[in-house]
């Protein structure tokens, strides 16, 4: 069972969860660790990014009038209605993850690349059902980012005869509950059973987004 409800309606896809969770981003609007019942994607066009405007702005101003100001927000190109879940449970930890996948504006980590529009990214929550130390949730940040590389390079995607490795726009965020110091797991790195559950569940969601894009491009 999923350990939040989804809610998919218009340009908005939200992963409510029933508690406040310990969530850690680079969210446009909420960035670094904070506590929230809910994360958000808000879908945009071309049209909604004219050079006045501030992406930010819109994105705080939209989704606080459809009543998720409070959440960590995220933007993407990409139709929300195209989300992918996936869910891995690897000793006592169990993860699941939430992705948008667009690779419009892939890119291959080292080598900057020129921004394309409408500008396709990979947004993902992963969230993890223990408490975790700050070092801990900053490992597992880690081992979602390596997870999101790795099904990304096994696409092929090409960027300058090189494999991709991610977007220019890529934004992730690790939840976990809330808990007690003594309660927090203190690591979460490739050996842990968190770690294992964390990032095949963020592997399996970008990896199934990623391929039905590619499908769509005709590659």
């Amino acid at each position: 069972m999923l350990p939040f409800k989804i809610h998919c309606s218009g340009p908005v896809l939200a992963a409510e969860f029933p508690d406040k969770q310990n969530i850690l981003s680079w969210s446009l609007t909420r960035p670094g660790f904070v506590s929230a019942h809910s994360v958000v994607w808000l879908e945009v066009r071309n049209d909604d990014l004219t050079l006045d405007v501030d992406p930010a702005c819109l994105l705080q101003e939209r989704l606080r009038e459809a009543g998720y100001g409070e959440a960590v927000q995220m933007m993407t190109s990409r139709s929300v209605y195209k989300h992918h879940v996936a869910m891995r449970c690897s000793g006592e930890a169990q993860a699941a993850c939430l992705a948008t996948v667009g690779l419009s504006n892939a890119g291959r980590v080292g080598e900057r690349t020129q921004m394309k529009m409408p500008a396709g990214t990979i947004n993902l929550l992963v969230h993890i059902d223990m408490p975790l130390s700050v070092a801990a949730h900053i490992e597992a940040m880690s081992i979602a980012a390596e997870a999101r590389t790795a099904a990304i390079m096994e696409l092929g995607l090409d960027v300058g005869g090189r494999a991709a490795t991610g977007t220019g726009t890529d934004c992730i965020a690790v939840s976990a509950p809330h808990g007690q110091a003594e309660e927090a797991a203190s690591y979460a790195g490739l050996h842990t059973d968190i770690g294992a559950a964390l990032g095949g569940a963020v592997y399996d969601a970008v990896s199934e987004g990623g391929r039905l894009w590619m499908k769509e491009q005709g590659f």
